[in-house]
C-alpha cells in the first residue's frame, strides 16, 4: 500500500483576517474559517486515514479537532501532536501587520520595496536570514534549524505510516511551513504566500522520498458545502 499525506493549512483565524504575522503566536479560528473547515471535514470523510498529526498550535489542534467530527471512519484515526511541523518563528516581528513585516525585511535584504524582492527569486534561505536579523528579541531560528525540523517532522509521520503498512495521513500545519516543505522536496518550487486556509496538499512517500502530488487543492471545500446543503434540503 502506497504512503500519502494530506497536508492541511489550517482554518482562517482572527490575525489571518487582520492580515497580522502569525507564526508561534496564536488566535482561534474565525466563525468563518471554522465552517470552511467544517465543510472541508464533511468532503473528506470517506477517506480513512491511518493516522492524523497537527502542529501544537491551537489553531491547527482546533482545525484537527473540527475535521475528525466530521469523519465517518469508526473507530477514529490516532492524533498526535508534533510541535515540528508548527509555523515559522517571526520573532519580534509576530503580531504586527503583515504589510509592517514584508516592509521591513526586504529592507534587510537591501530591497527597496517588497515588490521589488518578490520579483526576483527570492529564497527560503534568504527569508529566514532577514527575519533572523530583524528579530530583537532573538527568538526566531536560523534557516538550518527551521530545514531541520521542518523535514523530519513530516518525515517521520510519513516513516512511521509506511512502516505499518502505508496508507493515508492526514496532517493539519502551516501555510508557509506547507510552502518550506514543498521547496525542501523540489527546489524549484517558489516561495509562496498563496496556499489558502483548509487548502489540501498531497504528498506521496516511497523509498525514503517524497513525491508531490497536488498543491493547494480546495476542492474538498466545495465538496463538503454540497454535502451540506444536500444534509439540509
Amino acid at each position: 500500500m502506497t504512503t500519502e499525506l494530506y497536508i492541511i493549512r489550517h482554518g482562517k483565524t482572527m490575525f489571518n483576517a487582520l492580515q497580522r504575522a502569525q507564526g508561534w503566536c496564536d488566535t482561534p479560528l474565525t466563525a468563518k474559517g471554522a465552517e470552511d473547515i467544517h465543510y472541508l471535514g464533511l468532503g473528506l470523510r470517506d477517506l480513512t486515514f491511518a493516522e492524523a498529526v497537527s502542529s501544537d498550535s491551537g489553531r491547527a489542534i482546533e482545525t484537527m479537532r473540527l475535521i475528525l467530527g466530521e469523519t465517518l471512519q469508526q473507530p477514529k484515526p490516532p492524533y498526535s501532536i508534533d510541535n515540528r511541523i508548527r509555523e515559522w518563528c517571526w520573532g519580534s516581528l509576530e503580531g504586527g501587520y503583515d504589510s509592517e513585516m514584508w516592509g521591513v525585511l526586504p529592507r534587510v535584504l537591501n530591497f527597496k520595496t517588497s515588490e521589488q524582492m518578490w520579483e526576483t527569486d527570492i529564497s527560503f534561505k534568504d527569508i529566514a536570514h532577514a527575519v533572523y536579523s530583524a528579530d530583537s528579541a532573538h527568538w526566531a531560528e536560523p534557516y538550518d534549524v527551521i530545514a531541520e525540523r521542518v523535514y523530519s517532522g513530516f518525515e517521520d509521520i510519513a516513516h512511521r505510516i509506511e512502516k505499518h503498512g502505508g496508507g493515508k495521513g492526514i496532517v493539519v500545519s502551516h501555510g508557509f511551513t506547507i510552502a518550506f516543505l514543498l521547496n525542501l522536496i523540489d527546489s524549484t518550487q517558489p516561495v509562496r504566500v498563496d496556499l489558502l486556509n483548509g487548502s489540501v496538499t498531497r504528498l506521496l512517500y516511497a523509498d525514503g522520498k517524497f513525491t508531490i502530488e497536488e498543491i493547494g487543492n480546495t476542492q474538498y471545500i466545495a465538496k463538503g458545502r454540497e454535502i451540506s446543503r444536500g444534509l439540509l434540503s
